[in-house]
């Protein structure tokens, strides 16, 4: 603080000379020089506040074409609508890192006084809140009259690993009694195939659940049990209201009551965190459906589903599982230095990646 302060006293006396001698250059350009570089670095190293997220138009940031179904911005679709398979991987173009999309406001009081007066950032955040406020509020569920919800047909066959782009990283509390504090899922789930489902209602955890119940789909839960080290099925409850949120976390005694302890840890409650970039990429389109998705030990996402099931979509994910599987064990076998790095790549378009 010392050294800030002389700096800026050195500024002020060089001004003040330049002013005097009746010329506009500085004097002391070696001060000027560490000044600027000092706001530089502080600048590179804030925690910028965690804005909404919220986009005009989210489908521009795509580098790829945007999935076809309704969503709760944009033009509103007339007539009819049926849902087609996934034309491409849908994901993120990043492998996912723990704290990331934590929504959590890290800053300090002196970078939330900068960043208040900050112009561009104000532009910024004016913009999110011009395209939160511009959304009509019952879009999504207006929505739910095409297929109740449905937003796409499962992918016949696994992606391509080389082509598979990456599920995100998510923060939030888990059903856990001992330790309540909030949680990554990316630690969670690599190293091994993981089931997730996400859902922020009643209906749309009934949805999920045609994909994933003991009743609709027992053969997904013997393959979990036989494999346990290796699979696992993680529930993502979201919900971005603060009362709604409230009222779960209420009630989470009666969410433990439905799962075995031993699972507590993979059912995450989840505030904030997801941006509309984040719903294009992984194609979570409409608020009030649930999606599930197959996502390998590489934090990839390989198949996925949204709304209710369809029998043969239901089949799909179970073969999917016992194929991520093998690849697991398969590439358990090779030498360290033979294993998949997997990296960050762009999104692909290219027609029909699926496995053959």
């Amino acid at each position: 603080m010392s050294s800030r302060r002389l700096e800026q006293a050195f500024s002020r006396l060089a001004r003040r000379t330049a002013s005097t001698s009746g010329t506009t250059r500085t004097l002391c350009a070696h001060c000027q020089w560490r000044r600027s570089l000092t706001l530089s670095a502080s600048r590179a190293a804030r925690a910028e506040k965690p804005a909404s997220g919220a986009s005009l138009d989210p489908k521009s940031a795509l580098g790829s074409a945007p999935i076809e179904a309704p969503r709760s911005y944009g033009k509103r679709v007339d007539g009819h609508f049926v849902p087609k398979p996934l034309p491409r991987p849908i994901g993120m173009p990043l492998p996912p890192r723990a704290g990331e999309h934590t929504g959590i406001d890290n800053r300090s009081f002196q970078q939330r006084k900068e960043d208040f007066v900050d112009y561009d950032k104000h532009i910024q955040r004016r913009k999110e809140l011009t395209a939160q406020i511009s959304r009509p509020y019952f879009r999504d569920w207006g929505n739910l009259q095409y297929h109740s919800g449905k937003s796409f047909i499962a992918p016949p066959r696994l992606f391509k690993a080389e082509l598979s782009l990456y599920f995100p990283n998510l923060y939030g509390e888990t059903l856990v009694k001992t330790d309540k504090a909030p949680r990554d899922t990316t630690p969670l789930l690599t190293g091994r195939a993981s089931v997730v489902s996400i859902f922020s209602s009643r209906w749309a955890e009934q949805q999920v659940g045609s994909f994933t119940s003991r009743e609709a789909n027992p053969a997904l839960h013997r393959l979990v049990a036989q494999n346990a080290e290796l699979a696992q099925v993680v529930n993502v409850n979201y919900e971005d209201n603060a009362g709604k949120a409230w009222l779960v976390r209420l009630f989470r005694g009666s969410l433990r009551r439905r799962f075995p302890e031993a699972e507590w840890d993979k059912y995450f409650l989840i505030r904030r965190g997801i941006t509309d970039a984040m719903r294009e990429s992984i194609g979570l389109l409409n608020s009030k459906v649930g999606y599930t998705y197959l996502v390998d030990h590489h934090c990839r996402i390989r198949w996925a589903g949204s709304g209710p099931s369809h029998p043969d979509e239901v089949d799909g994910l179970t073969r999917g599982l016992a194929r991520l599987l093998d690849e697991i064990k398969k590439e358990s076998t090779r030498p360290a230095a033979a294993r998949e790095k997997p990296v960050g790549k762009s999104h692909l378009e290219r027609p029909g990646p699926t496995e053959k």
